[in-house]
């Protein structure tokens, strides 16, 4: 008697979190496998809605020694946030106010955190990955202004917080949009010469920090160190910069 053949799939499988090989039951799909695409769109629902607790977080952060900003935007809950993009994408009245009366010292980086489209993002990796990536830059001289905390913001927005803090360069750690994969993706974009006038094009982007299964925190600060390094060297971040790192800066 022959032996079955071994189902190929089942080894593609564990190289991938993609919905490959569910097999069939009759002409639908089998319960086990529906139960879990459910599940994975609900979790990815309740990531968008869920708010954050900006203030648990910004109290978690008095332990690493930093000044930290607490800012808004115009977003009342996130239900807005989703329906009004544009509003993500701008400061509060009073934060505005803020930052401009704030003294202004001379500075490289500012760092920015806000949720995103995925708030459980920033309770499962937000402070480990600002930890490490905090520690990667004690290794430069690369100046820091205070870390803005901001809910409900747009990657756009930090052009206009880099622009009134007089940061040469920006960095936001924000959550990213959540897919039937994975809900819990930090995703960290650069801008140099931040500026209302800047697009996506100007920006570089480290997506899917979410260990163990994306890009671990080590690996990410270590990115975003060199990418930040590279920019103030070269004057520009986006299309122009690419990312060049030797496979050695990863050890």
């Amino acid at each position: 008697m022959s032996k079955p053949t071994q189902d190929p799939w089942q080894t593609l499988r564990q190289f991938t979190q993609a919905r490959i090989g569910q097999g069939h039951s009759g002409c639908g799909t089998p319960t086990s496998a529906l139960l879990d695409f459910q599940l994975a769109h609900a979790t990815a629902r309740d990531a968008v809605h869920q708010p954050w607790d900006v203030e648990q977080f910004a109290q978690s952060l008095q332990g690493f020694g930093l000044e930290t900003l607490s800012l808004t935007t115009p977003i009342t809950n996130r239900q807005q946030y989703l329906l009004r993009p544009d509003l993500g994408r701008q400061l509060s009245d009073s934060s505005q106010l803020l930052l401009k009366i704030r003294p202004k010292k001379p500075s490289d980086v500012v760092i920015i955190i806000t949720n995103g489209l995925s708030s459980k993002a920033l309770e499962a990796h937000g402070l480990l990955l600002l930890e490490t990536l905090l520690a990667a830059f004690k290794t430069s001289t690369i100046q820091l202004c205070p870390i803005c905390l901001i809910p409900d913001g747009r990657v756009a927005l930090s052009d206009e917080i880099g622009e009134l803090t007089a940061a040469r360069l920006v960095i936001m750690i924000v959550g990213e949009r959540p897919g039937l994969s994975a809900a819990d993706s930090l995703g960290i974009y650069l801008t140099h010469s931040p500026q209302p006038s800047n697009t996506d094009a100007d920006r570089n982007c480290i997506s899917n920090v979410r260990p163990p299964e994306g890009l671990c925190y080590k690996e990410a600060a270590a990115k975003t160190l060199y990418l930040t390094q590279k920019a103030l060297q070269c004057g520009f971040t986006g299309v122009a910069l690419k990312d060049e790192m030797p496979a050695y800066l990863l050890d």
